[in-house]
């Protein structure tokens, strides 16, 4: 990541979400992918690669994770979901291939376990608990906390994190071919649904911003996708060091453009006057001509006058997040 690409115009990303965000409706998420982990090293496998426990995944709870390099730096940032002995994980469509490839390195040593990608296979993101009860029923209740799960015959059900501005959400991940009742609920863009990602405060990286951080500071722990206390993964050792030490200096904010002709690129550098202080994770433009976008900041620059590289004159306003980030406030970490 270069840090200095240029923002693109706004017809050339996705098509404009809805402003004011939609709080009612489904999308078909053609920008990510599903892949299928089976065989008897399965939990072996991941275990030694993912930054997730895989004793916390288990029928119901589909916890996030992350896989870091040897240095640390995230190259996958994925949720877990228990399929009999299998485990599914998802994948960016752009990067789905160089992940698949890299991880394929550690599978030849558990012989007799594959990784397939599952070409049939598609994610649909729900808006508002009423898409819920149209597949689950009353059973959608039992959906109140993120990575909660219910297996449908479809797939799976998954409770993902609300918005900040509290409007509740949903993943299917539909596993097989069976027909949905979904006609009654509105049809939004890709758009829409990167506008409610970024307003939860969920990352997504890209070709731009691959191997370029380590997970906390795109807030995965905050995410609920790491796990502190498990044995030994791929990275590890960078990542306990930066938790249990305290050395985060710099995490991943929300901002909000309210006029901007162009969307800032992933890897666009966010400006402090001359000085780079951060980059551009995710953004999308709005169809009121504003913009939102995920990036990640120098916690003693967050507070300054920032634009992106290129959009000197568009100021970026902070806007709120989900969950609060302690390792702003110089608090002790989380023991988990």
């Amino acid at each position: 990541m270069t840090g200095t690409e240029a923002p693109v115009s706004a017809s050339a990303a996705y098509t404009s979400a809805e402003f004011p965000p939609t709080a009612y409706g489904r999308a078909l998420l053609t920008n990510r992918v599903l892949i299928r982990i089976a065989g008897p090293g399965t939990d072996k496998f991941l275990q030694g690669q993912l930054s997730q426990s895989l004793d916390d995944v288990k029928t119901g709870k589909s916890p996030r994770a992350a896989g870091a390099t040897p240095k640390g730096r995230a190259y996958c940032l994925t949720r877990l979901v228990r399929d009999g002995e299998d485990i599914l994980m998802d994948l960016p469509s752009e990067l789905a291939e160089s992940i698949m490839t890299h991880l394929r390195k550690y599978l030849m040593l558990f012989r007799g376990t594959s990784m397939e990608l599952q070409t049939e296979a598609q994610i649909i993101g729900l808006l508002g608990n009423e898409t819920t009860s149209i597949l689950a029923g009353e059973n959608v209740n039992t959906l109140t906390s993120s990575g909660d799960t219910l297996e449908l015959d479809s797939g799976f059900l998954i409770r993902t994190e609300s918005t900040a501005e509290g409007l509740p959400r949903f993943e299917l991940w539909q596993t097989s071919a069976n027909d949905l009742a979904l006609e009654s609920i509105p049809q939004k863009t890709l758009a829409d649904w990167q506008a409610s990602e970024i307003a939860a405060g969920v990352p997504m990286l890209s070709t731009a911003t691959s191997e370029s951080y380590v997970p906390q500071m795109l807030n995965w722990q905050h995410l609920g996708g790491m796990h502190f206390k498990k044995g030994c993964y791929t990275g590890q050792e960078v990542i306990a060091r930066m938790h249990f030490l305290g050395q985060l200096k710099k995490s991943l904010f929300r901002f909000r453009a309210a006029t901007t002709n162009c969307i800032p690129a992933p890897g666009t550098s966010v400006m402090a006057g001359e000085r780079s202080v951060g980059e551009v994770i995710n953004a999308v433009g709005f169809n009121d001509g504003s913009c939102e976008l995920l990036a990640v900041i120098r916690h003693d620059a967050a507070n300054d006058e920032l634009t992106a590289n290129g959009l000197p004159e568009t100021l970026l306003e902070q806007q709120p997040l989900p969950y609060t980030v302690s390792e702003r406030e110089d608090t002790e970490p989380k023991d988990t």
